[in-house]
C-alpha cells in the first residue's frame, strides 16, 4: 500500500481537453505517466467552462459547443515526488497553467472491501 506523509504538495495543472502528446489526449497521457512515475495518485477533471491566457472563453453550452473545454489534473504527492515530474511535465506541456501549493493530507488509503467508512452519516470524522 502506497503512503502519503501528512505534509504534501498539490500539483494542479489546468489544459485544453483537445490538447495531445503523440496522437494521445494530454490529459490522458499525463495520467498513464504519473503512474509510471509511481506518483501516489491523480485525477482529471473535466470543466463545463472557463477562459485562460487567450481570453477566448471554452463552454460546453449547446448553442457555443466548444471542441476544447477546460481539464485540470490534480496530484498530490510528497515534494520531492512532485518536484522530479516538473522536467517530465515540462516536457510534455505546451501551453496551459500550473500551480503547486501545501497541503495536509488527511486520508490516503485504498478501500479494504471491509465496508467501512471513515466518515459518519452526516460527513464527520469518526473517531
Amino acid at each position: 500500500m502506497k503512503h502519503l506523509q501528512e505534509d504534501a504538495v498539490l500539483l494542479r495543472i489546468l489544459i485544453g481537453e483537445s490538447d495531445r502528446w503523440e496522437h494521445k489526449p494530454l490529459y490522458e497521457a499525463l495520467v498513464l505517466k504519473i503512474r509510471e512515475l509511481g506518483l501516489a495518485g491523480a485525477t482529471v477533471f473535466r470543466s463545463p467552462m472557463g477562459f485562460g491566457a487567450t481570453s477566448l472563453i471554452h463552454t460546453a453550452k449547446i448553442l457555443q459547443l466548444s471542441v476544447d473545454l477546460p481539464v485540470v489534473i490534480e496530484v498530490v504527492d510528497a515534494a520531492e515526488k512532485i518536484n522530479g515530474f516538473l522536467p517530465v511535465l515540462d516536457d510534455m506541456l505546451g501551453g496551459g497553467l500550473v500551480t503547486m501549493e501545501n497541503v495536509k493530507v488527511i486520508h490516503y488509503r485504498a478501500d479494504q472491501g471491509k465496508g467501512k467508512s471513515s466518515y459518519s452519516r452526516e460527513g464527520n470524522l469518526k473517531a
